[in-house]
């Protein structure tokens, strides 16, 4: 189960990143995050750059609404997705 918790408007939520992948996509669930394959190498902030995109499509939300709020130089991160529910998070790794 992926953690997550909500706050008036906005969602917060575990993600671990795999980078440098083929292509960007959800991957499931990896010791209770969302795992997001990353078609970005880990460098200079491209591969969250690149998930801050992917999520924000995802949940049909801005860029501006998604931020890596801990774990910016880590596989394993925090991301704060305004305007996002819980049953898209749910959606999302259910497809992956």
């Amino acid at each position: 189960m992926i953690r997550y918790r909500e706050e008036p408007g906005a969602l917060i939520f575990s993600v671990r990143v795999a980078p440098r992948a083929g292509r960007t996509a959800a991957a499931g669930e990896h010791g209770g995050a969302l795992k997001v394959r990353v078609a970005a190498p880990p460098v200079e902030g491209a591969a969250n750059a690149e998930l801050v995109r992917f999520l924000a499509k995802q949940f049909g939300v801005p860029a501006s609404a998604v931020e890596v709020v801990g774990g910016r130089a880590s596989k394993s991160k925090v991301v704060r997705a305004a305007g996002a529910k819980a049953e898209d998070l749910l959606r999302l790794a259910a497809e992956g």
